[in-house]
């Protein structure tokens, strides 16, 4: 009897997945970057396509557990981080910074060489850096609350991304606008490609009987909202005659490769 209840017992303990609070899909292979068009991505990528997150919350609890079922089904205790959870965890950080540090500076440099030729543009280029530099702010608060290192590959991009600001600035309005369609295309599916494995994550958590940690929950509404402010900018940038840039086939791919370039190495460096 002794040996049927311990096999049960290990039965029920091994069905329990551990709760972990924050960057659960590093333990899953990550999508990998497709070509898509996310022009009017509000509509692609809302939030009832994200799934039913937003409604956890009202979900009726639970009735309590009686005292055998509480001893012999133990309720899942947070755990530590594994090694590769600490690694995901940095490394998506590490390149979310990269990536709103550069559009910070690809804003900074297009502004003033666009809104000369174009003043009525000075109201859109503004809001578009001003939320770009939120989001900056916002995962400079996680790396430093998580104790990440940013990217050794930090001087390299801020060169980088002034000049490919300034340079598509001075190449006109179309050309700047494409720049920020290709650059939003790919951060757009960045983003989105975490969005959904965090989902994926947190409702094999709640299908399992545990509760998300807070840590998981602000993370999962965080970047989805800047997913959607980023894909907002690549709507701006169509709506305002970015695909009429010459050559605009080759100056978004030459600019989208670069993206996947940049996210790869500041994964790793």
């Amino acid at each position: 009897m002794a040996l049927c209840s311990s096999a049960r017992r290990s039965a029920i303990l091994a069905t329990h997945l551990p709760t972990y609070d924050f960057l659960l899909p590093c333990l899953l292979p990550r999508i990998t970057h497709q070509n898509r068009h996310l022009s009017r991505s509000r509509r692609l990528y809302s939030a009832e396509n994200d799934g039913a997150f937003a409604n956890t919350s009202a979900k009726p609890l639970r009735a309590p557990k009686s005292a055998p079922e509480a001893a012999s089904n133990p309720v899942p205790r947070n755990k530590p981080l594994t090694q590769a959870q600490r690694d995901f965890l940095a490394s998506a950080l590490r390149v979310n910074q990269a990536g709103e540090l550069a559009a910070c500076l690809i804003y900074a440099a297009q502004t003033p060489v666009v809104v000369v030729a174009h003043p009525h543009l000075r109201p859109l280029m503004k809001h578009m850096y001003d939320q770009e530099a939120g989001h900056f702010s916002t995962f400079n608060k996680l790396i430093a609350k998580h104790r990440v290192r940013p990217t050794a590959m930090y001087p390299v991009w801020k060169v980088a991304a002034s000049a490919l600001g300034w340079g598509t600035a001075i190449m006109g309005r179309e050309a700047a606008m494409a720049c920020t369609e290709a650059v939003e295309t790919e951060i757009g599916t960045h983003y989105n490609d975490q969005v959904r494995w965090l989902l994926d994550m947190a409702e094999q958590m709640e299908r399992s009987g545990e509760e998300l940690g807070d840590d998981l929950k602000e993370l999962i509404i965080t970047v989805r909202r800047i997913r959607d402010e980023e894909l907002e900018h690549l709507d701006h940038a169509v709506e305002n005659d970015a695909q009429k840039a010459v050559p605009h086939e080759l100056l978004t791919s030459f600019i989208r490769a670069g993206c996947r370039g940049a996210i790869w190495v500041s994964e790793r460096v």
